[in-house]
Protein backbone atom coordinates (compact mmCIF):
# COMPACT_ATOMS: atom_id res chain seq x y z
CA UNK A 1 0.00 0.00 0.00
CA UNK A 2 1.19 3.51 -0.86
CA UNK A 3 0.28 6.14 1.70
CA UNK A 4 -1.21 8.26 -1.06
CA UNK A 5 -3.82 5.52 -1.54
CA UNK A 6 -4.96 5.67 2.10
CA UNK A 7 -8.38 7.30 2.48
CA UNK A 8 -9.26 6.00 5.99
CA UNK A 9 -7.16 4.96 9.00
CA UNK A 10 -8.12 2.93 12.06
CA UNK A 11 -5.73 3.00 15.05
CA UNK A 12 -5.59 0.22 17.66
CA UNK A 13 -4.08 2.09 20.63
CA UNK A 14 -4.59 5.61 19.29
CA UNK A 15 -3.85 7.30 22.65
CA UNK A 16 -0.16 6.36 22.77
CA UNK A 17 2.23 9.26 22.28
CA UNK A 18 3.67 7.85 19.04
CA UNK A 19 0.33 6.64 17.70
CA UNK A 20 -1.41 9.95 18.34
CA UNK A 21 1.31 11.82 16.39
CA UNK A 22 0.65 9.53 13.41
CA UNK A 23 -3.11 10.04 13.80
CA UNK A 24 -2.56 13.80 13.66
CA UNK A 25 -0.41 13.40 10.55
CA UNK A 26 -3.25 11.67 8.70
CA UNK A 27 -5.95 13.96 10.05
CA UNK A 28 -3.91 17.01 8.98
CA UNK A 29 -4.09 15.59 5.45
CA UNK A 30 -7.86 15.31 5.60
CA UNK A 31 -7.96 11.52 6.10
CA UNK A 32 -10.79 10.37 8.44
CA UNK A 33 -9.32 8.77 11.60
CA UNK A 34 -11.06 6.39 14.00
CA UNK A 35 -9.73 4.06 16.66
CA UNK A 36 -9.58 2.42 20.06
CA UNK A 37 -7.76 3.12 23.29
CA UNK A 38 -8.04 1.56 26.73
CA UNK A 39 -8.79 4.74 28.68
CA UNK A 40 -9.83 8.29 27.99
CA UNK A 41 -7.03 10.75 28.73
CA UNK A 42 -6.32 14.42 28.14
CA UNK A 43 -4.59 13.39 24.93
CA UNK A 44 -7.46 11.28 23.59
CA UNK A 45 -9.89 14.08 24.46
CA UNK A 46 -7.76 16.43 22.37
CA UNK A 47 -7.79 13.95 19.48
CA UNK A 48 -11.57 13.78 19.73
CA UNK A 49 -11.70 17.58 19.64
CA UNK A 50 -9.62 17.34 16.45
CA UNK A 51 -12.46 15.33 14.85
CA UNK A 52 -11.23 11.79 15.51
CA UNK A 53 -13.76 9.14 16.57
CA UNK A 54 -12.43 7.08 19.52
CA UNK A 55 -14.00 4.32 21.62
CA UNK A 56 -12.73 2.86 24.91
CA UNK A 57 -13.81 -0.78 24.92
CA UNK A 58 -12.80 -3.69 22.72
CA UNK A 59 -15.26 -3.61 19.81
CA UNK A 60 -14.14 -5.61 16.76
CA UNK A 61 -17.48 -4.78 15.13
CA UNK A 62 -16.40 -1.13 14.92
CA UNK A 63 -13.60 -1.95 12.49
CA UNK A 64 -14.80 -0.89 9.02
CA UNK A 65 -14.96 -3.70 6.45
CA UNK A 66 -11.62 -4.43 4.75
CA UNK A 67 -11.01 -2.16 1.73
CA UNK A 68 -8.13 -1.13 -0.53
CA UNK A 69 -8.15 2.41 0.85
CA UNK A 70 -8.32 1.42 4.57
CA UNK A 71 -5.18 1.17 6.72
CA UNK A 72 -5.20 -0.33 10.21
CA UNK A 73 -2.29 0.76 12.44
CA UNK A 74 -1.36 -0.90 15.74
CA UNK A 75 1.22 -0.49 18.48
CA UNK A 76 3.28 -3.36 19.98
CA UNK A 77 1.94 -2.23 23.37
CA UNK A 78 -1.35 -3.95 22.42
CA UNK A 79 -1.60 -7.59 23.54
CA UNK A 80 -1.44 -10.10 20.67
CA UNK A 81 -4.77 -11.63 21.75
CA UNK A 82 -6.63 -8.31 21.79
CA UNK A 83 -9.92 -8.94 19.88
CA UNK A 84 -9.64 -6.00 17.48
CA UNK A 85 -6.04 -6.86 16.57
CA UNK A 86 -6.98 -10.52 16.05
CA UNK A 87 -9.81 -9.52 13.70
CA UNK A 88 -7.51 -7.22 11.73
CA UNK A 89 -4.91 -9.99 11.41
CA UNK A 90 -7.35 -12.64 10.30
CA UNK A 91 -9.78 -10.53 8.29
CA UNK A 92 -7.79 -9.49 5.24
CA UNK A 93 -6.97 -5.95 6.40
CA UNK A 94 -3.89 -3.92 5.48
CA UNK A 95 -2.30 -3.94 8.93
CA UNK A 96 0.93 -2.11 9.78
CA UNK A 97 2.86 -1.40 12.95
CA UNK A 98 3.33 2.22 13.95
CA UNK A 99 7.05 1.95 13.11
CA UNK A 100 6.28 0.63 9.62
CA UNK A 101 4.04 3.62 8.88
CA UNK A 102 6.68 6.02 10.18
CA UNK A 103 9.21 4.30 7.93
CA UNK A 104 6.95 4.76 4.89
CA UNK A 105 6.37 8.44 5.69
CA UNK A 106 10.06 9.21 6.13
CA UNK A 107 11.35 7.05 3.26
CA UNK A 108 11.04 9.75 0.62
CA UNK A 109 12.08 12.59 2.94
CA UNK A 110 15.34 13.84 4.44
CA UNK A 111 15.05 12.02 7.74
CA UNK A 112 16.72 12.97 11.03
CA UNK A 113 16.44 9.99 13.38
CA UNK A 114 17.25 10.51 17.07
CA UNK A 115 18.06 7.26 18.90
CA UNK A 116 19.33 6.37 22.36
CA UNK A 117 18.14 4.74 25.56
CA UNK A 118 17.84 8.18 27.20
CA UNK A 119 17.17 11.68 25.95
CA UNK A 120 15.39 10.83 22.69
CA UNK A 121 12.28 12.91 23.26
CA UNK A 122 14.09 15.97 24.57
CA UNK A 123 16.72 15.91 21.80
CA UNK A 124 14.16 15.25 19.04
CA UNK A 125 12.09 18.19 20.26
CA UNK A 126 15.02 20.60 20.68
CA UNK A 127 16.27 19.62 17.20
CA UNK A 128 12.84 20.27 15.70
CA UNK A 129 12.55 23.65 17.42
CA UNK A 130 16.07 24.71 16.35
CA UNK A 131 15.39 23.64 12.75
CA UNK A 132 12.08 25.52 12.74
CA UNK A 133 13.80 28.62 14.17
CA UNK A 134 16.49 28.30 11.47
CA UNK A 135 13.83 28.30 8.73
CA UNK A 136 14.40 24.66 7.71
CA UNK A 137 10.65 23.99 8.15
CA UNK A 138 10.73 20.30 9.16
CA UNK A 139 7.85 18.00 9.95
CA UNK A 140 8.32 16.07 13.19
CA UNK A 141 6.97 13.11 15.14
CA UNK A 142 7.75 13.70 18.82
CA UNK A 143 7.63 11.36 21.81
CA UNK A 144 6.19 13.96 24.15
CA UNK A 145 3.96 17.03 24.24
CA UNK A 146 6.21 19.95 23.29
CA UNK A 147 5.22 23.23 24.93
CA UNK A 148 6.50 25.24 21.96
CA UNK A 149 4.25 23.33 19.53
CA UNK A 150 1.45 22.42 21.97
CA UNK A 151 1.51 18.89 20.62
CA UNK A 152 3.54 15.90 19.46
CA UNK A 153 3.22 16.37 15.68
CA UNK A 154 4.70 19.26 13.73
CA UNK A 155 3.72 19.87 10.12
CA UNK A 156 6.37 21.41 7.90
CA UNK A 157 6.50 22.10 4.18
CA UNK A 158 10.14 21.14 3.51
CA UNK A 159 11.41 17.63 2.82
CA UNK A 160 13.02 17.41 6.29
CA UNK A 161 11.38 15.18 8.89
CA UNK A 162 12.61 14.68 12.48
CA UNK A 163 11.60 11.46 14.21
CA UNK A 164 12.27 9.76 17.51
CA UNK A 165 14.04 6.52 16.56
CA UNK A 166 12.82 4.00 19.12
CA UNK A 167 14.93 0.92 19.91
CA UNK A 168 11.97 -0.93 21.47
CA UNK A 169 10.89 -3.82 19.23
CA UNK A 170 13.71 -2.73 16.85
CA UNK A 171 11.30 -0.09 15.54
CA UNK A 172 14.11 2.22 14.39
CA UNK A 173 15.25 -0.29 11.78
CA UNK A 174 12.30 0.86 9.64
CA UNK A 175 13.99 4.24 9.14
CA UNK A 176 16.58 5.27 6.54
CA UNK A 177 17.94 8.48 8.05
CA UNK A 178 20.10 11.05 6.32
CA UNK A 179 21.29 12.22 9.74
CA UNK A 180 21.19 9.70 12.60
CA UNK A 181 21.88 10.53 16.23
CA UNK A 182 22.81 8.01 18.93
CA UNK A 183 22.76 9.57 22.41
CA UNK A 184 23.32 6.49 24.59
CA UNK A 185 23.33 2.70 24.37
CA UNK A 186 22.74 1.60 27.97
CA UNK A 187 21.09 -1.81 28.44
CA UNK A 188 17.28 -1.71 28.18
CA UNK A 189 14.46 -3.75 26.60
CA UNK A 190 16.36 -6.96 27.32
CA UNK A 191 13.01 -8.76 26.98
CA UNK A 192 13.39 -7.97 23.26
CA UNK A 193 17.16 -8.24 22.75
CA UNK A 194 18.24 -10.87 25.29
CA UNK A 195 21.45 -9.15 26.37
CA UNK A 196 23.38 -5.91 25.93
CA UNK A 197 25.64 -7.31 23.20
CA UNK A 198 22.64 -8.25 21.06
CA UNK A 199 21.08 -4.85 21.74
CA UNK A 200 24.22 -3.18 20.37
CA UNK A 201 24.62 -5.49 17.35
CA UNK A 202 21.02 -6.10 16.23
CA UNK A 203 19.78 -2.76 17.54
CA UNK A 204 22.01 0.31 17.49
CA UNK A 205 24.69 -0.89 15.05
CA UNK A 206 22.01 -2.19 12.71
CA UNK A 207 20.31 1.22 12.94
CA UNK A 208 23.57 2.99 12.03
CA UNK A 209 23.88 0.72 8.98
CA UNK A 210 20.49 2.05 7.80
CA UNK A 211 21.94 5.55 7.27
CA UNK A 212 21.79 6.57 3.62
CA UNK A 213 25.09 6.63 1.67
CA UNK A 214 26.72 10.01 2.19
CA UNK A 215 24.72 10.54 5.38
CA UNK A 216 25.85 11.55 8.87
CA UNK A 217 26.07 9.77 12.21
CA UNK A 218 26.19 12.00 15.29
CA UNK A 219 27.20 9.96 18.35
CA UNK A 220 28.29 10.75 21.90
CA UNK A 221 32.08 10.63 22.08
CA UNK A 222 32.29 7.81 24.65
CA UNK A 223 30.28 5.29 22.58
CA UNK A 224 31.85 6.03 19.17
CA UNK A 225 33.80 2.75 19.38
CA UNK A 226 30.57 0.79 18.86
CA UNK A 227 30.12 2.32 15.41
CA UNK A 228 33.47 1.73 13.71
CA UNK A 229 33.58 0.37 10.17
CA UNK A 230 30.58 2.24 8.75
CA UNK A 231 30.95 2.80 5.01
CA UNK A 232 29.95 5.98 3.13
CA UNK A 233 28.91 7.68 6.38
CA UNK A 234 30.47 10.73 8.04
CA UNK A 235 30.77 10.23 11.81
CA UNK A 236 30.78 13.23 14.19
CA UNK A 237 31.05 12.96 17.97
CA UNK A 238 29.62 15.29 20.60
CA UNK A 239 30.02 15.84 24.30
CA UNK A 240 30.92 18.09 27.21
CA UNK A 241 34.64 18.87 27.01
CA UNK A 242 35.14 16.14 24.38
CA UNK A 243 33.99 15.44 20.83
CA UNK A 244 33.87 17.12 17.42
CA UNK A 245 30.93 19.21 18.64
CA UNK A 246 32.23 20.11 22.08
CA UNK A 247 30.67 22.21 24.86
CA UNK A 248 33.21 24.34 26.68
CA UNK A 249 33.13 26.94 29.45
CA UNK A 250 29.91 25.55 30.97
CA UNK A 251 28.53 27.60 33.84
CA UNK A 252 25.20 28.40 35.48
CA UNK A 253 24.02 32.00 35.40
CA UNK A 254 20.56 33.33 36.30
CA UNK A 255 19.19 29.80 36.63
CA UNK A 256 20.31 28.63 33.18
CA UNK A 257 23.26 26.77 31.69
CA UNK A 258 25.56 28.82 29.44
CA UNK A 259 28.26 27.28 27.25
CA UNK A 260 30.37 27.75 24.14
CA UNK A 261 30.18 25.21 21.30
CA UNK A 262 33.34 24.31 19.41
CA UNK A 263 32.55 22.81 16.01
CA UNK A 264 34.61 20.22 14.07
CA UNK A 265 36.42 22.90 12.04
CA UNK A 266 37.42 24.76 15.23
CA UNK A 267 34.78 27.50 14.86
CA UNK A 268 33.44 28.65 18.24
CA UNK A 269 29.79 29.61 18.82
CA UNK A 270 29.87 31.56 22.05
CA UNK A 271 27.39 31.94 24.93
CA UNK A 272 24.67 29.48 24.04
CA UNK A 273 22.01 29.33 26.76
CA UNK A 274 19.51 26.68 27.81
CA UNK A 275 17.17 26.78 30.80
CA UNK A 276 16.72 22.97 30.77
CA UNK A 277 17.97 21.46 34.03
CA UNK A 278 20.91 19.10 34.37
CA UNK A 279 24.13 18.49 32.46
CA UNK A 280 22.48 15.59 30.63
CA UNK A 281 20.27 18.20 28.95
CA UNK A 282 23.34 20.21 27.97
CA UNK A 283 24.49 17.07 26.14
CA UNK A 284 21.08 16.73 24.49
CA UNK A 285 21.27 20.37 23.41
CA UNK A 286 24.76 19.86 21.90
CA UNK A 287 23.46 16.92 19.82
CA UNK A 288 20.51 19.03 18.62
CA UNK A 289 22.85 21.91 17.74
CA UNK A 290 25.10 19.52 15.80
CA UNK A 291 22.18 18.20 13.71
CA UNK A 292 20.87 21.70 13.02
CA UNK A 293 24.28 22.90 11.86
CA UNK A 294 24.78 19.81 9.65
CA UNK A 295 21.33 20.48 8.14
CA UNK A 296 22.32 24.06 7.29
CA UNK A 297 21.10 26.17 10.23
CA UNK A 298 23.06 29.33 11.07
CA UNK A 299 24.50 30.19 14.47
CA UNK A 300 22.28 33.22 15.21
CA UNK A 301 19.13 31.12 14.83
CA UNK A 302 20.80 28.39 16.90
CA UNK A 303 21.45 30.82 19.75
CA UNK A 304 17.92 32.27 19.65
CA UNK A 305 16.20 28.89 19.36
CA UNK A 306 18.08 27.28 22.23
CA UNK A 307 17.45 30.27 24.53
CA UNK A 308 13.72 30.30 23.75
CA UNK A 309 13.03 26.52 23.89
CA UNK A 310 10.39 25.85 26.55
CA UNK A 311 10.69 22.10 27.09
CA UNK A 312 8.37 19.10 27.11
CA UNK A 313 5.60 17.89 29.36
CA UNK A 314 6.78 15.24 31.87
CA UNK A 315 10.47 15.93 31.21
CA UNK A 316 11.53 17.47 34.54
CA UNK A 317 8.38 19.57 34.41
CA UNK A 318 7.79 21.82 37.42
CA UNK A 319 4.06 21.35 38.13
CA UNK A 320 3.94 23.25 41.46
CA UNK A 321 6.15 25.89 43.04
CA UNK A 322 4.69 27.62 46.06
CA UNK A 323 7.72 29.01 47.86
CA UNK A 324 8.29 26.19 50.32
CA UNK A 325 7.36 23.18 48.16
CA UNK A 326 8.39 22.30 44.58
CA UNK A 327 6.80 19.36 42.73
CA UNK A 328 8.49 18.07 39.56
CA UNK A 329 7.05 15.47 37.17
CA UNK A 330 9.51 13.35 35.18
CA UNK A 331 9.21 10.38 32.80
CA UNK A 332 12.37 8.66 34.18
CA UNK A 333 12.00 4.87 33.98
CA UNK A 334 15.61 3.62 33.77
CA UNK A 335 18.26 3.84 36.51
CA UNK A 336 20.35 6.30 34.46
CA UNK A 337 17.31 8.56 33.98
CA UNK A 338 16.41 8.42 37.68
CA UNK A 339 19.98 9.39 38.58
CA UNK A 340 19.89 12.28 36.09
CA UNK A 341 16.58 13.62 37.44
CA UNK A 342 17.64 13.38 41.10
CA UNK A 343 21.05 14.93 40.35
CA UNK A 344 19.41 17.79 38.43
CA UNK A 345 17.08 18.45 41.39
CA UNK A 346 20.07 18.60 43.77
CA UNK A 347 21.86 20.99 41.41
CA UNK A 348 18.84 23.32 41.21
CA UNK A 349 17.84 23.07 44.89
CA UNK A 350 21.08 22.32 46.80
CA UNK A 351 19.76 23.20 50.26
CA UNK A 352 16.38 21.43 50.12
CA UNK A 353 15.18 17.96 51.06
CA UNK A 354 14.78 15.92 47.85
CA UNK A 355 11.98 13.34 48.04
CA UNK A 356 10.75 11.06 45.27
CA UNK A 357 7.85 8.80 44.33
CA UNK A 358 8.81 6.08 41.82
CA UNK A 359 6.47 3.84 39.84
CA UNK A 360 8.50 1.05 38.17
CA UNK A 361 7.52 0.43 34.52
CA UNK A 362 7.28 -3.21 33.34
CA UNK A 363 7.95 -6.39 35.29
CA UNK A 364 10.82 -7.33 32.94
CA UNK A 365 12.60 -3.98 33.34
CA UNK A 366 12.18 -4.15 37.13
CA UNK A 367 13.67 -7.64 37.14
CA UNK A 368 16.61 -6.59 34.93
CA UNK A 369 17.45 -3.33 36.73
CA UNK A 370 16.26 -3.74 40.34
CA UNK A 371 19.75 -3.14 41.74
CA UNK A 372 20.24 -0.07 39.51
CA UNK A 373 16.89 1.36 40.56
CA UNK A 374 17.81 0.80 44.22
CA UNK A 375 21.15 2.62 43.83
CA UNK A 376 19.49 5.55 42.05
CA UNK A 377 16.66 5.88 44.59
CA UNK A 378 19.20 5.79 47.43
CA UNK A 379 20.30 9.23 46.17
CA UNK A 380 17.00 10.63 47.49
CA UNK A 381 16.63 11.91 51.05
CA UNK A 382 13.28 10.08 51.23
CA UNK A 383 11.81 7.58 48.75
CA UNK A 384 8.35 6.15 48.13
CA UNK A 385 7.88 3.21 45.75
CA UNK A 386 4.41 2.34 44.44
CA UNK A 387 3.32 -0.82 42.56
CA UNK A 388 4.75 -1.70 39.13
CA UNK A 389 2.89 -0.47 36.05
CA UNK A 390 2.68 -3.63 33.87
CA UNK A 391 1.77 -2.04 30.49
CA UNK A 392 1.80 -4.92 27.98
CA UNK A 393 3.26 -7.54 30.34
CA UNK A 394 1.96 -10.40 32.43
CA UNK A 395 3.30 -10.67 36.03
CA UNK A 396 6.64 -12.40 36.65
CA UNK A 397 6.81 -14.50 39.81
CA UNK A 398 8.76 -12.77 42.56
CA UNK A 399 8.96 -9.46 40.70
CA UNK A 400 7.17 -6.65 42.53
CA UNK A 401 8.19 -3.22 43.81
CA UNK A 402 9.34 -5.05 46.95
CA UNK A 403 12.32 -6.30 44.89
CA UNK A 404 13.65 -2.73 44.49
CA UNK A 405 12.68 -1.74 48.05
CA UNK A 406 14.58 -4.69 49.52
CA UNK A 407 17.81 -3.76 47.71
CA UNK A 408 17.79 -0.13 48.87
CA UNK A 409 19.98 1.13 51.72
CA UNK A 410 18.05 4.37 52.33
CA UNK A 411 16.41 4.07 55.74
CA UNK A 412 13.80 6.68 54.80
CA UNK A 413 12.06 4.55 52.20
CA UNK A 414 8.47 3.38 52.06
CA UNK A 415 6.57 0.87 49.95
CA UNK A 416 3.03 2.25 49.54
CA UNK A 417 -0.13 1.76 47.52
CA UNK A 418 -1.20 4.62 45.27
CA UNK A 419 -3.83 5.71 47.83
CA UNK A 420 -1.27 5.63 50.65
CA UNK A 421 1.16 7.62 48.49
CA UNK A 422 -1.46 10.33 47.95
CA UNK A 423 -2.04 10.52 51.70
CA UNK A 424 1.72 10.68 52.40
CA UNK A 425 2.45 13.40 49.84
CA UNK A 426 -0.50 15.46 51.11
CA UNK A 427 1.40 15.87 54.40
CA UNK A 428 4.44 17.51 52.79
CA UNK A 429 5.10 21.15 53.64
CA UNK A 430 8.46 21.87 52.05
CA UNK A 431 11.36 20.54 49.96
CA UNK A 432 11.32 19.08 46.46
CA UNK A 433 9.06 16.17 45.43
CA UNK A 434 9.93 14.23 42.26
CA UNK A 435 7.17 12.11 40.68
CA UNK A 436 9.03 9.55 38.57
CA UNK A 437 7.96 6.90 36.06
CA UNK A 438 6.69 6.11 32.56
CA UNK A 439 3.46 4.33 33.52
CA UNK A 440 0.17 5.92 34.60
CA UNK A 441 1.75 7.92 37.43
CA UNK A 442 1.06 10.94 35.21
CA UNK A 443 -2.64 10.46 36.02
CA UNK A 444 -1.81 10.81 39.74
CA UNK A 445 0.22 14.00 39.27
CA UNK A 446 -2.80 16.38 39.17
CA UNK A 447 -4.14 14.76 42.35
CA UNK A 448 -0.82 15.21 44.17
CA UNK A 449 -0.67 18.85 43.05
CA UNK A 450 -4.33 19.54 43.90
CA UNK A 451 -3.69 18.53 47.52
CA UNK A 452 -1.34 21.50 47.83
CA UNK A 453 -3.52 24.00 46.03
CA UNK A 454 -6.65 23.62 48.13
CA UNK A 455 -6.92 25.27 51.59
CA UNK A 456 -5.86 22.97 54.45
CA UNK A 457 -8.51 22.08 57.05
CA UNK A 458 -6.70 23.99 59.80
CA UNK A 459 -6.50 27.17 57.67
CA UNK A 460 -8.92 29.98 58.62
Amino acid sequence: MRLSDVKRVYFIGIGGIGMSALARYFRYRGVPVTGYDRTQTDLTRRLEAEDMDIHYHAAPELLPPPADDLLVVYTPAIATDFPELMKAREGGYTLLKRSEVLGLISRDMRCVGVAGTHGKTTTTTITTYLMVTAGLDPSAFLGGIARDFDGNYVHGDSDWVVVEADEYDRSFLRLTPEIAVVLSTDPDHLDIYGDHGQMLETGFRAYARKIRPGGQLVVRYDIEEHFSGLENVMVSTFGIGRGDFCAQNIHVRDGAFHFDLREPDGHLITDLRTSLPGRHNVENAIAACAVTRLAGGDEDHLRAGLANFQGIARRFETVLKNGSLVIIDDYAHHPTELTAAITAARELYPNRTIRGVFQPHLFSRTQDFAAGFARALDLLDEAIIIPIYPAREKPIEGVTSQLVYGLMKNEKRRLLSEVQMLEATAELKDGVLLLLGAGDIDALVPRVVAQHRKPQKHDH
